[in-house]
């Protein structure tokens, strides 16, 4: 049994010098010293032999066992050295090495508009109203006085959904102010920003998905007076207290009378450029007073209240905003053009 022992601590002691792991030192440990070990199972044996032999062969294997855990504790402390020493150089930090720009996010340039115009509105006391995008033709289009033979309900210029032509992705938020007129009773003052859907071929000013702005006020004694000073507040406040604006008569179904509204070239200041086509004005949206149809259809009495309605184009508006010559840049994702707002 002694030259058993013998062995059992040559054949340790060689696997322990070979052993590059805590894992293997681990395994070691159980193989040698475990409760099923080599050296545990010399112990078990100790019943059969002589009362003259068990002394010794048990101080033996006492020696042996201590010995043995003395050098798996020594080579464990030297794998782990090893190991922090291997992290230490793969993990090294030069502190003198210049440190990577942190970059932050930005607001996409129709998200700063959005904000100003808001701003500039619920400063005037106005709310914000939202609707849904998928919308009834009852809204987009009936109850704002739009004929049946009129342009916009063709299925070429609008996305309908079924095909009783019921249901389609709304083309303009103004579905917006008939769902408000309905549900609240004046006095109203309300702007409808979101996105709006048109069967336009994409390029440098179409886009088949775009943004507006709509805005509504229904009270007693609400006259065209009142639109021309609230478009010209926001002009102001958007491009500048001297920008100048132009209002044109125009024809819109849910309006009467009804006006297109240019602002003033941002670009060349009204001397006349590309941007603006060497006309000096840039065409911004339309507005009027809302048509005595639409205030009826949505149960207010025309001879008590009357209002005025606008739509904006917040695309163009970001264009003009910031020089942008191209629609398309809005929504491309490209952080080239996109960082430096």
């Amino acid at each position: 049994m002694q030259q058993k022992l013998e062995q059992i601590k040559s054949e340790a002691m060689a696997a322990i010098k070979s052993a590059d792991t805590p894992e293997s030192i681990e395994a070691l440990r159980v193989k040698y010293l475990g409760k099923k070990g080599e050296i545990t199972s010399i112990l078990k044996q100790m019943g059969g032999l002589s009362a003259e032999e068990r002394p010794i062969i048990g101080a033996l294997t006492n020696e042996i066992r201590a010995e043995l855990e003395g050098i798996l504790a020594q080579k464990d402390a030297e794998i782990e050295a090893s190991v922090l020493q291997q992290r230490l150089v793969e993990e090294s930090l030069d502190v003198t090495e210049p440190g990577a720009e942190i970059k932050f996010g930005r607001q996409h340039p129709m998200s700063i508009v959005l904000d100003e115009v808001k701003d500039i509105f619920i400063g005037m006391g106005f709310q914000i109203a939202e609707g849904p995008e998928v919308e009834l033709s009852l809204y987009d289009f009936d109850k704002l006085n739009i004929p049946i033979t009129h342009p916009a309900r063709e299925w070429q210029d609008t996305f309908y959904i079924a095909e009783d032509e019921s249901v389609h992705l709304r083309c303009q938020t103004s579905p917006v102010q008939i769902r408000m007129m309905e549900a609240q009773k004046p006095p109203l003052r309300i702007i409808s920003p979101g996105r709006v859907y048109r069967k336009d071929e994409v390029d440098a000013s179409h886009s088949p998905m775009f943004h507006q702005i709509e805005g509504l006020v229904v009270d007693r004694g609400v006259t065209m007076g009142d639109l021309k000073g609230t478009l010209n507040l926001l002009v102001s406040k958007i491009y500048g207290s001297d920008t100048k604006t132009r209002f044109r008569p125009h024809n819109f179904p849910y309006t009467e009378p009804s006006c297109e509204v240019d602002v003033q070239c941002v670009v060349c200041g009204g001397t006349g450029c590309k941007t603006c086509g060497y006309e000096g004005w840039l065409e911004l949206l339309g507005a009027g007073m809302v048509h005595h149809k639409v205030l009826s259809g949505c149960g207010i009495d025309p001879d008590e209240y009357s209002g005025f309605a606008f739509g904006i184009g917040a695309d163009r508006m970001t264009m003009l905003r910031f020089g942008i010559d191209d629609l398309r840049l809005l929504f491309e994702n490209d952080m080239r053009f996109l960082g430096q707002f």
